[in-house]
């Protein structure tokens, strides 16, 4: 099984990939002229298409909710919660958000709220065990 500490780490892997994701998917970055465009400053960047929108705010929200994970996982460990009681937690969040991506990107609206939903469940699941 894998620990609570490790789905942190893995959480955030997840969340620069969805960073580097919305970035190369808004400059292009496939192309010749969108490589050197995400090499640069990102000054003449091309507007954003509806997938490269999708990309940046999947990307946004997981930073958020990222915060959110970090801050009640290292909460629950300081007040003496046993990782092996949060793990699954971690898990549950880890997981969803990595479904919640793809979804996001297909434009999946509905069920795009619904494993965002689930990972919220995970806070819940670590909120819980530290009553």
């Amino acid at each position: 099984m894998t620990s609570d500490l490790s789905y942190v780490a893995y959480s955030v892997l997840l969340t620069w990939v969805m960073l580097m994701t919305g970035s190369l998917v808004r400059a292009r970055g496939w192309t010749p002229h969108g490589f050197v465009v995400a090499l640069g400053n990102r000054d003449d960047l091309p507007a954003p298409s509806p997938l490269a929108g999708r990309a940046d705010r999947a990307a946004r929200n997981m930073l958020e909710n990222l915060v959110l994970f970090v801050a009640l996982l290292f909460a629950a460990r300081l007040g003496g919660v046993d990782g092996a009681k949060l793990a699954p937690a971690a898990g549950v969040f880890f997981w969803a958000r990595v479904v919640y991506f793809p979804v996001y990107l297909a434009g999946i609206r509905v069920l795009r709220t619904v494993v965002w939903g689930v990972s919220l469940v995970g806070l819940a699941m670590i909120l819980r065990a530290m009553m």
